[in-house]
Order: C-alpha cells, then structure tokens, then sequence
C-alpha cells in the first residue's frame, strides 16, 4: 500500500494555499487598479496597443522595423508615465493623462493604418 507524501489534513492545507494564492494576487491587483486608476487606464491602453502592433505584424500589416518602431514609441511613453508617477508619489495628475493619451492616439493611429 502506497504510503500519501504528505498526510491528509497537511495535503489539504496545501491544496488550499495553492488555490488561494492567485485570488491573493488578483486582490493584490484589483485594490492597484482602484488606487491608480489613471495609470491603470494608460497601461491598460498600452498593454492593447501592444498587442494590436503584434497582431498586424503576425498578419504582415506591417513589417518587422515597424513593429520595433511602433513597440519603442509604447515603451517610451510607459516609462514616461512611470517617471511621472515617480516625481508625484505614485499617482499621474489628469493633464499627465491626457498627454499620455495623445502620445498613445498618435501610435494607434499609425497602427490602424
């Protein structure tokens, strides 16, 4: 008779943490989101664009040198808003928002084409 690594209620236990540990993450993120919710509408916008430039590259929309180009204009504007949330503690003021939406327009724009 096969012997359990480890016993039943220590099995349980572990089971338990497992399940719960991405709820944890996912609260983790949810309370992030409703603190910074500026910043999680430019990142969430970021994070589409993203893949949008990669969906018209796998499609041949776009060559590869313009898939880098496009993916380096995101990238710059995401650490510009990193840097911008460093200098205000965390958060990005609603003018900082929208000059970041402008930035993230005129990439869609040239995604879209």
């Amino acid at each position: 008779m096969k012997r359990p690594l480890l016993p039943a209620p220590a099995l349980l236990c572990a089971l338990a943490l497992g399940a719960l540990a991405p709820l944890s993450a996912a609260h983790a993120a949810t309370r992030w989101e409703r603190a910074h919710p500026r910043r999680d509408q430019v990142l969430d916008r970021t994070q589409h664009l993203n893949t949008r430039i990669r969906n018209e590259r796998h499609e041949g929309e776009i060559t590869g040198a313009q898939a880098r180009n496009l993916h380096t204009q995101v990238r710059d504007t995401r650490l510009e808003q990193r840097a911008m949330a460093h200098t205000n503690g965390g958060t990005i003021t609603k003018a900082q928002q929208a000059g970041l939406n402008q930035q993230e327009n005129a990439i869609s724009r040239q995604v879209g084409r």
